[in-house]
């Protein structure tokens, strides 16, 4: 068993989920253009992202032991190439459509993106279990390390579609970069043998592990994980289009804020690669000022108007930058520490919470700006934040009474490959 190569694996295969949302941010105009389909419609088309993920992550943390690592993992990257496929060679409707579902192209549309979708779930019901069997002694700042390949990709995403705009390269070509690293971990899947779980590897049976589903712990954790994606993944789909608004002098472009998007994500990827080395040692005095951080950031960009400096603007995106680094990793380390008979299921769970809170936050976001503004959306989000303080403080009582953060061991035997 390498396991180098298959924390590489993995590091690919997030960067390609990563990129698929970047990109398809990109290239929902060009394509509801193309297809002649109206902006409801293309919401329709792009709604798997959400709820097919969900789907997927649960399913495939049930099956996974059945079905195997390895086995999933091809799984989904065949899902992006074939995903990307069916869009870039779906046939055009030469008119407006009632229904995504009375012309063969929109139809095939809709698949592509909710195989896409299915794919991303897969992976990572996937990489979470798998970095965690690697290095059981190691999770969360294992984990941290892999998830920083999520703005990794945000931005190599971002600056590919910048560039192939500047190209003149149509939306075809923007999808076709999702299937490359696609192809390339699904080569490195093939070639490479994956361990049995560190659930599996402990003996630990399928009764014990739904078991802990039950303990009132991992409910703790599941609804702070709900709030915590909801604050950092809610306010990143609305950033291109609330930070142009309000310091439209820092993005000239018809009043783009991917500066900002961007910006953050750079910031995550930093903290959560180097940073992770000293973080995983106190990780919920980190998730309590991650919070804290997170709050004051958000209510101070809500708080920006047209007249405000790049210098300030710029610092209160720091803030949350550096507030929303170590959320989603974090939060599957405490899981996979705590509540390690819970195997992939209990981290599967996990993430899809955070995924469904996301599709909530979303257009709750988007009815605040409606109603109120801009700003009044993101200091709205910033009492999540607030929220969160409040849980994590709460869980550092819970265990500096217990004698302090200790993660919960269980015995390993040899791992033997698996196909």
């Amino acid at each position: 068993m390498n396991k180098s190569r298959l924390f590489v694996t993995s590091c690919i295969s997030l960067v390609t989920t990563s990129m698929s949302f970047a990109i398809r941010g990109d290239v929902a105009g060009p394509v509801s253009d193309s297809f002649h389909i109206t902006n409801e419609q293309m919401g329709l088309v792009l709604s798997p992202a959400f709820w097919a993920f969900a789907i997927a992550i649960v399913t495939g943390g049930i099956l996974l032991d059945l079905i195997g690592m390895r086995r999933l993992h091809l799984l989904s990257a065949l899902g992006y190439i074939v995903g990307v496929g069916l869009i870039v060679l779906a046939p055009r409707p030469t008119a407006p459509v009632l229904s995504l579902f009375d012309n063969p192209g929109t139809t095939l549309l809709y698949v592509g993106f909710l195989i896409m979708g299915l794919s991303q779930g897969l992976v990572e019901a996937v990489i979470n279990p798998l970095v965690t069997t690697i290095h059981a002694d190691q999770k969360i700042r294992r984990l941290t390390m892999l998830h920083a390949w999520w703005p990794g990709g945000q931005i190599i995403g971002g600056l590919l579609a910048v560039a192939f705009t500047k190209l003149h390269i149509g939306w075809q070509g923007k999808l076709a970069l999702i299937a490359v690293p696609a192809a390339v971990y699904l080569v490195m899947v093939v070639t490479t043998r994956y361990p049995p779980t560190e659930r599996v590897a402990s003996n630990v049976s399928t009764a014990d592990m739904w078991r802990e589903v039950a303990r009132p712990l991992f409910w703790v954790f599941f609804v702070c994980n709900g709030f915590a994606a909801a604050v950092e993944l809610g306010p990143d789909q609305w950033f291109p289009k609330v930070m142009g608004t309000l310091v439209p002098q820092l993005s000239p472009e018809a009043g783009s804020g991917v500066l900002f998007l961007v910006y953050t994500a750079g910031l995550m990827f930093v903290l959560r690669t180097w940073v992770s080395n000293v973080s995983h040692k106190v990780p919920i005095q980190t998730l309590l000022v991650c919070s804290i951080l997170t709050a004051a950031g958000l209510y101070w960009l809500g708080g920006l108007d047209r007249s405000t400096g790049a210098v300030v603007a710029l610092t209160a995106a720091t803030l949350f930058g550096v507030g929303k680094s170590f959320f989603s990793p974090m939060m599957m380390g405490l899981i996979s520490e705590q509540l390690p008979r819970g195997g992939a299921v209990l981290l599967s769970l996990n993430g899809a919470a955070g995924m469904l809170s996301v599709a909530v936050a979303v257009p709750l976001m988007g009815a605040r700006i409606d109603k109120y503004g801009d700003g009044a959306a993101l200091q709205m989000m910033a009492w999540l934040g607030v929220i969160l303080a409040v849980a994590y403080t709460g869980l550092y009582l819970y265990f500096k009474a217990k004698g302090g953060y200790r993660p919960v061991q269980i015995h390993t035997s040899e791992a033997v490959p698996v196909p």
